[in-house]
């Protein structure tokens, strides 16, 4: 799983019949201190969030599984919203060579 920010919504006047109904969303991923790191993509989402919210998404033939639809044409997908990132606890630290 990776985190990223919404940044936009994506409008497809013309989609493959299995995401007619779900939404697209420009995604900025971001590191765990909330800067951008490397390439927005786009990923299906089922969650309806919007823009500025921070999310957790897959990829690869995972994403296809997190929509119900194994037959969905997505390399990304949304999971789940992250209320807050807390890195100053025990865990972060280790892993940051602190402590």
């Amino acid at each position: 799983m990776f985190l990223a920010r919404i940044v936009g919504r994506v409008v497809s006047t013309v989609k493959q019949d299995t995401l007619k109904a779900i939404p697209l969303q420009w995604l900025q991923p971001v590191n765990a201190a909330g800067e951008a790191k490397g390439n927005p993509i786009v990923a299906a989402d089922t969650f309806g969030l919007g823009p500025g919210e921070l999310c957790y998404y897959i990829t690869a033939r995972e994403a296809s599984i997190a929509l119900w639809k194994l037959d969905g044409a997505v390399d990304a997908a949304v999971v789940g919203k992250g209320d807050s990132l807390d890195m100053d606890s025990e865990i972060g630290n280790r892993e940051s060579g602190i402590g």
